[in-house]
């Protein structure tokens, strides 16, 4: 095999590689999403510098406040580790929140909306902000 179609055959491996970990991250629809809390999030505070993965991980593991007693963290039904099943209060399974795992995870806006709305309510007793909803979706898409 000549060395051009050696380096070929690399670089067409090489990019199958990278199709099958970054497919998450290149969601046009999740990306509209995004830039969309992230008007809302520069609207409500100016300095917003974007969204970040590590407070979006923190936010989900950590026990919030507000909500009801029986979901006071996002981990109460999803789980510690995103990239696994949950389960609801009644025992329905709940498919993996990483989108690694889940890839069609935060690409419908209606769906979004619903389950944030819901979700936020249940766990903090009030709407999470852009910010919250960006730093969750950074997170769960580079799970």
């Amino acid at each position: 095999m000549s060395n051009s179609r050696k380096i070929a055959l690399i670089s067409l491996l090489s990019l199958t590689n990278l199709a099958m970990v970054l497919p998450a991250a290149a969601d046009p629809a999740r990306d509209a999403i995004l830039a969309t809390l992230a008007e809302e999030a520069k609207k409500a505070d100016p300095a917003f510098g974007g969204f970040s993965a590590e407070r979006g991980q923190a936010f989900f593991a950590a026990k919030h406040t507000g909500g009801k007693p029986d979901t006071p963290s996002c981990t109460s039904c999803h789980s510690q580790d995103p990239t696994a099943a949950g389960e609801t209060r009644a025992g329905k399974r709940i498919e993996p929140m990483a989108v690694s795992k889940n890839p069609s995870r935060f690409n419908k806006v209606e769906e979004v909306n619903k389950w944030f709305g819901r979700n936020c309510n249940s766990v903090l007793g009030r709407e999470c902000t852009a910010v919250e909803k960006g730093d969750f979706i950074t997170y769960l898409s580079a799970k």
